[in-house]
């Protein structure tokens, strides 16, 4: 099992995060993926923003966040969206 501060985008504060919420390696972030982890994540933690989501995203790809294509930006700023609905 990798850590996951080895993920890029992933400090120690969302590492702790993550591991709060029951995902504990990068293998595990992949398998539930950005949007299933940012969904444990505002159950537990209601601040966290569209910018955890990016880099959540960024993570799984190995992308730096901010590189993230316009569309997959959007798909993520509508699940974030509808989420507050």
């Amino acid at each position: 099992m990798s850590e996951l501060t080895s993920m890029m985008n992933i400090g120690k504060e969302m590492a702790n995060k993550l591991r709060a919420v029951g995902i504990e390696s990068s293998e595990k972030l992949i398998e539930v993926g950005a949007k299933g982890a940012f969904l444990k994540l505002k159950q537990k933690y209601p601040n966290v923003c569209l910018v955890h989501l990016y880099t959540l995203e960024g993570a799984i790809h190995d992308t730096e966040y901010n590189r993230l294509s316009e569309n997959t930006k959007k798909e993520l700023k509508e699940f974030s969206d509808f989420l507050k609905k």
